[in-house]
């Protein structure tokens, strides 16, 4: 009994350091400049994301460098505590289990947004969840259609296995 509820506690911990490295993240970094002044990236990819935001991609640069600095935060959370010496191998497993689903997330995003951009969509940022999907795209003149919406619900579907109420589409202003 005392076994289950320490696992139950590193789950929790687990859980909580997950929660308060992606919120810190999110909070704390609005742009790309941000991340320079913190020093938190190299100067090349920060002179790159201030292109980026010259030509007009402010958005969609500055989304997913906060992304990809929430889930490295997150990974890296996750890689200390699968190091420790403290935790038992089942919270070390889960760890590295929720490190690899991390990891997966992160290649379906990509993967999803080259198929956006590649079905003529100027661009597009996705957010995997456990149980959703949303993603802002940049949407053609006119404004997303409803074939627009179908087009990349499909491609979501096909990407994730998640049904088309799990996915939220979100045209970028």
């Amino acid at each position: 009994m005392k076994k289950i509820k320490k696992r139950g506690a590193i789950y929790g911990v687990i859980a909580l350091l997950l929660c308060v490295a992606v919120y810190l993240n999110w909070s704390y970094i609005d742009a790309p400049e941000d991340l320079l002044v913190a020093e938190q990236t190299d100067p090349e990819d920060a002179a790159a994301s201030a292109q980026d935001a010259a030509d007009g991609a402010d958005y969609f640069a500055a989304s997913r460098l906060t992304r990809e600095q929430a889930r490295d935060e997150a990974v890296s959370t996750l890689k200390e505590l699968s190091e420790s010496e403290e935790a038992d191998q089942t919270a070390k497993d889960e760890a590295a289990a929720q490190i690899s689903a991390l990891a997966e997330d992160s290649v379906a995003e990509a993967n999803i947004e080259s198929l956006i951009r590649a079905k003529g969509y100027e661009d597009a940022v996705v957010m995997i969840g456990d149980d959703s999907v949303n993603a802002v795209v940049a949407p053609p003149e006119g404004g997303l259609q409803a074939e627009d919406v179908t087009v990349i619900k499909d491609i979501i579907i096909s990407e994730t296995g998640m049904s088309a109420g799990q996915i939220k589409i979100v045209e970028a202003a």
